[in-house]
């Protein structure tokens, strides 16, 4: 058996009988409480992961619903543009087709 003497702030001498199983089933205790909270900790991350992931999720479904709602409208614009001033849609499109040719032709 392990006898420990330790002195009190007031410099009075205490004398506590520690024995080695003692110090064992202390340290298991502790060892149990360490992977409870390495589990809880854990399972804290998980819900904090799965929650980011679902508000991620949810906002890229939105941006793309208004990103296809906004080519949809700039297809509409365009086809409009098209059937109110054809021969200016096709001078645009002939002089866009144009720079893009002078583009990839400059290897």
């Amino acid at each position: 058996m392990a006898t420990s003497s330790t002195t009190q702030k007031n410099g009075i001498s205490n004398k506590t009988d520690i024995s080695v199983e003692d110090l064992s089933k202390q340290i298991e205790l502790l060892k149990s409480d360490i992977a409870g909270l390495t589990s809880s900790v854990s399972e804290y991350t998980v819900a904090k992961g799965t929650a980011a992931k679902d508000t991620a999720k949810a906002k890229a479904e939105e941006l793309a619903a208004a990103g296809k709602d906004k080519a949809l409208e700039a297809q509409l614009h365009t086809e409009e543009f098209i059937r109110t001033q054809p021969a200016t849609a096709l001078g645009i499109a002939a002089g866009v087709g144009f720079l893009v040719g002078m583009i990839t032709a400059r290897r």
